[in-house]
């Protein structure tokens, strides 16, 4: 699908917008007279999908949950056959035309919720860039990757219930701390608080012991941008011997739109040359990977802008399906919902590196925001701002954006305001 589809939406023929109809991004929405309705982003509209599930053969009671998760449980025809209507529907010359008008919005009248329920959440650590200057700033660059690292997808089990939706505020964490001038560790707020850029993968169907690489590709539904807040210096302290838990376990942010596997068909790419063969459960089978631009801006506390970052999906080592199949491996089940973080998404130059860590090279280079702003680590009041854009000739399939505003920490006190978190921090001045 290398053309753009043209749409009766107007604006979803546009060359600026990156929910053309080749897109077709689902999720959960409320506006003034509807509640956690599902929706596809067209253009600048929204399809109302809970108003129209007959027209489309979806089952009413299945638009009735609030979460995407009840439309992948029907199953992968079913995911292949309401996009294809989707389509068919909005595609300029439809005969739908008439009656879904009616039911888009705006996009800016409507506020997005989290498009799925996370059942379990799994983060990597497969991107080679990012493995590669961490482990060099810690152990030097002959022994910068593990011995185990080109042979799998090293990964962790991470907290689904701390993944927030795009737009919730990230409280600084606080953790025990020990830092290499200290004779005992201490308990307080992290002074090194970091973002992660990765990308996240959304398993569509469900399975009971292990399945191939195929197999796990198969049962991806789709994706979201995912930043994986990180508290390196709770990290430094706790990682050994059993790697990160507390630094991690603060908030995880994803997107609010999922992108399809399907949309990003016409994007994929290979995965780079291997240095060892892979073992045959995870071994290649094709392009693995995906084209997709992606970049993180950051708005300081003093209200300085600077896009920091920008790389490239396809500078991974393992794939989603890979790193799926290889989660498979030794019978676990996996769940509808269940997301899997790509791991830090860097490339080999210092502006393409996906965290705070590497931009500043463990706070010892700070990166200039501006002429009088620096950052080596997030401050309070600080925003991180995601977004990622696979692109051809012709059509762009974008993401929306992944935002997190860090706050100071609050203890004790239930979903505390933005104006609560400031009030608290001009009284600790």
């Amino acid at each position: 699908m290398s053309e753009l589809l043209i749409s009766w939406v107007r604006s979803a023929n546009s060359s600026k917008t990156v929910f053309p109809l080749n897109n077709l991004p689902y999720c959960i929405f409320t506006s003034a007279n509807r509640k956690f309705h599902f929706g596809v982003g067209i253009g600048d509209q929204i399809l109302d999908v809970t108003a129209t599930a007959e027209a489309f053969g979806i089952p009413s009671a299945v638009v009735q949950t609030g979460e995407w998760n009840s439309f992948m449980g029907l199953g992968r025809e079913k995911w292949a056959s309401f996009r294809k209507s989707l389509i068919k529907s909005l595609a300029v010359g439809s005969n739908d035309q008439v009656n879904l008008s009616t039911h888009l919005i705006n996009r800016l009248d409507a506020q997005l919720h989290m498009p799925f329920k996370v059942t379990e959440f799994t983060d990597f650590y497969a991107g080679r860039q990012h493995a590669t200057n961490v482990g060099t700033m810690f152990r030097g660059p002959e022994n910068a990757l593990p011995p185990n690292w080109l042979h799998i997808p090293i990964g962790y089990n991470g907290r689904a219930s701390s993944v927030v939706i795009s737009g919730t505020e990230i409280f600084r964490p606080r953790g025990q701390l020990k830092g290499p001038n200290d004779n005992v560790p201490h308990f307080g707020l992290s002074k090194r608080f970091d973002f992660e850029l990765e990308l996240g993968a959304i398993v569509g169907n469900s399975s009971e012991h292990q399945i191939s690489v195929d197999q796990a590709d198969a049962n991806i539904f789709g994706y979201v941008l995912l930043n994986d807040w990180s508290a390196r210096d709770i990290q430094a302290w706790e990682y050994q011997p059993l790697g990160p838990f507390q630094a991690k376990a603060s908030a995880t942010t994803v997107s609010p739109w999922i992108v399809t596997a399907e949309a990003l068909k016409p994007f994929r790419t290979n995965t780079p040359q291997r240095e060892f063969p892979l073992l045959e459960h995870i071994k290649d089978t094709g392009p693995m990977l995906f084209d997709i631009d992606l970049e993180v801006d950051l708005v300081t506390t003093e209200g300085e802008k600077s896009t920091v970052t920008k790389t490239n999906y396809k500078e991974m080592y393992y794939s989603s399906a890979q790193q799926l199949a290889h989660h498979t491996a030794c019978g676990c089940p996996m769940r509808i919902g269940d997301l899997l973080g790509s791991g830090t998404i860097s490339g080999k130059s210092k502006d393409s590196r996906g965290s705070m860590l590497e931009l500043s090279w463990g706070g010892k280079e700070p990166i200039l925001i501006s002429e009088n702003v620096s950052r080596s680590f997030l401050k309070d009041g600080d925003t991180v701002i995601m977004r990622g854009c696979a692109k051809s000739e012709n059509y762009k399939i974008g993401f929306g954006s992944c935002i997190g505003q860090v706050l100071l920490s609050l203890i004790h006190i239930s979903e505390p305001t933005r104006q609560e978190a400031i009030s608290y921090a001009v009284f600790c001045l």
